[in-house]
């Protein structure tokens, strides 16, 4: 059996938006597609030519066969996702008035993957692969979803995984008290951790970003990320700091997305196994994958999908060799 570049575990949704910038109130008509941190992740590693397999619950429904479709026709492994019968699979509407960030609104309670509890955690998820990546939004979903989340950490880890980390932080799932205090018990079980700069905030109160970086390394990850929005992001490994200037894109249409892009850009490169032998790997591994996740990261706010421009790896090395894309 091939090997698995990454494991990500997660909710995935239908979304719904209006077809032209306009309220949900008086729309008409809406164009479907997909949404999840940890699938918009997988979807852009796999276009980065890496295999990628998504463990997730669906209900037993049109929307959980298009998700598995979707999913499957972008080469992610999805033989792992259990379909559950008497339970729906989320769905999610986007709001995009043509000015400031669009409005998200969930309907994912009760759905299929909040469900998950430590039991459903199976040997066979991780086999043949090397990383693990998850997000804070997967502890928030249901009664034993955070037991779930740890213990899928947990696992991984003891079957020789590295793990990734993004807090992904979503307020409307639960209370800011209950997420501070997982989040902060999650730190310490990966390898890297990639805040943007309101979670560090969230986290830690107001400091430095210097100090944030400091912080979160103590607590036992690898390294850090730090996503600075239009700053670009910082780097932190030991006592090393490496900033990357944001890359610069002449509008914003759609925020929504663009951690996820940072994130699979920067596995895409720190995956790289060969480039993680030695310090100096790792310090010349950061600067590349810094500068590939602020690209990636600012082309995820050139469209309205959480993913669906994400460019293939030939794609984002022409931009990362200042190139042009030929049209096609």
């Amino acid at each position: 059996m091939s090997k698995v570049d990454v494991v990500t575990v997660g909710e995935s949704m239908v979304l719904f938006q209006p077809i032209t910038d306009n309220s949900l109130n008086y729309a008409p008509l809406f164009m479907k597609s997909l949404a999840g941190a940890e699938s918009n992740v997988a979807i852009t590693l796999a276009r980065l030519q890496k295999k990628v397999r998504w463990i997730s619950k669906l209900g037993k429904d049109p929307f959980g066969d298009f998700i598995l479709s979707t999913l499957a026709g972008e080469g992610i492994d999805v033989s792992r996702v259990k379909r559950e019968v008497h339970k729906n699979t989320a769905i999610c509407f986007k709001e995009n008035k043509g000015y400031g960030d669009p409005n998200v609104y969930y309907y994912r309670k009760n759905s299929a993957a909040s469900l998950f509890s430590q039991e459903d955690v199976k040997e066979d998820w991780f086999e043949n692969a090397l990383h693990l990546h998850v997000t804070g939004i997967t502890p928030a979903l249901g009664e034993n979803t955070v037991e779930f989340i740890r213990e899928v950490m947990v696992f991984a880890r003891k079957q020789g995984l590295s793990i990734s980390f993004d807090p992904n932080l979503r307020r409307k799932l639960w209370t800011e008290e209950k997420a501070k205090e997982v989040l902060l018990s999650l730190i310490p079980l990966c390898d890297i951790f990639m805040p943007g700069l309101e979670e560090a905030e969230f986290l830690l109160g107001n400091q430095s970003v210097e100090n944030y970086g400091k912080q979160f390394i103590e607590m036992g990850p690898k390294i850090v990320a730090l996503k600075l929005g239009e700053q670009g992001s910082k780097g932190f490994y030991k006592d090393q700091i490496i900033e990357s200037s944001a890359y610069k894109v002449n509008r914003i249409v759609d925020t929504v997305g663009a951690g996820d892009a940072f994130a699979a850009g920067l596995l895409s490169v720190l995956l790289e196994e060969e480039n993680l032998a030695s310090h100096e790997g790792i310090l010349r591994s950061l600067h590349h994958a810094l500068r590939r996740a602020n690209i990636l990261g600012a082309l995820a706010t050139q469209y309205k999908g959480d993913w669906d421009g994400a460019p293939n790896l030939e794609e984002i090395l022409l931009i990362e060799n200042e190139k042009q894309i030929p049209s096609r």
